[in-house]
C-alpha cells in the first residue's frame, strides 16, 4: 500500500521535518498532526497519505483506523538551475530543489512487536517504594565510597604522627 509523489517543488531537507514526524504512527493520528503543523509541505503530505489509504481500501479492502504509516521516504529530486542577473553583467546561480516523496503502510496486524514490548509483557515490573529505592540508592553509594581511595582522614593520620614524635 503505497503512494509516491514525484518532483514536488520544496527542498527535501525542508519536507523530512514533516515526514519525520508521521513516521510509525496510525493513520488517524497521522492525519490530525499533518491538520495542525504549520509547515508548507503538510498539506501535500496529508493528500499523498489519503491517496495512500485510498490505495489500501480499494486495492486491499483495509479500513483507515487499521493502518500505521511504515515508511516515509524523501528523496532528492531534480534540481532546477536558474540564475540571478547582478552587478557587472554576471550572473548567481539559483537552484530549485525538488523531492521525491513515497509513503508506505501496513495494517495492523503486520505489526510485530519489538523485543523490548515482549520482554516487558512476559516479565511485570515489581512495585517498589521510594523509601526502598532510596536505600538501594544510599547503599550502593556507600560501597562505591568504601571502594574509592581512602579518605583525607586517614591519609592525615600520618602527618599528626609526625608532629607529636616532633615535640
Amino acid at each position: 500500500m503505497k503512494a509516491i509523489l514525484r518532483s514536488y517543488r520544496q527542498a527535501p531537507r525542508k519536507v523530512r521535518l514533516v515526514a519525520n514526524l508521521i513516521k510509525g504512527k496510525t493513520v488517524p493520528r497521522a492525519l490530525v498532526e499533518l491538520d495542525v503543523l504549520p509547515k508548507r509541505a503538510s498539506g501535500p503530505m496529508k493528500k499523498l497519505l489519503m491517496s495512500a489509504v485510498a490505495n489500501a481500501k480499494e486495492n486491499d479492502g483495509v479500513d483507515l483506523v487499521n493502518l500505521f504509516v511504515k515508511e516515509v521516504r524523501v528523496d532528492q529530486g531534480t534540481i532546477l538551475k536558474r540564475s540571478m542577473p547582478k552587478s557587472h553583467g554576471t550572473a548567481h546561480p539559483i537552484h530549485k530543489h525538488t523531492s521525491h516523496i513515497m509513503i508506505e503502510l501496513i495494517t495492523s496486524a503486520d505489526v510485530a512487536p519489538s523485543k523490548k514490548v515482549a520482554k516487558l509483557e512476559e516479565a511485570p515490573a515489581k512495585k517498589v517504594s521510594k523509601k526502598i529505592a532510596l536505600a538501594k540508592v544510599k547503599a550502593a553509594a556507600d560501597s562505591a565510597k568504601s571502594r574509592r581511595a581512602p579518605s583525607t582522614e586517614a591519609r592525615q593520620a600520618p602527618k599528626v604522627k609526625a608532629e607529636k614524635k616532633a615535640k
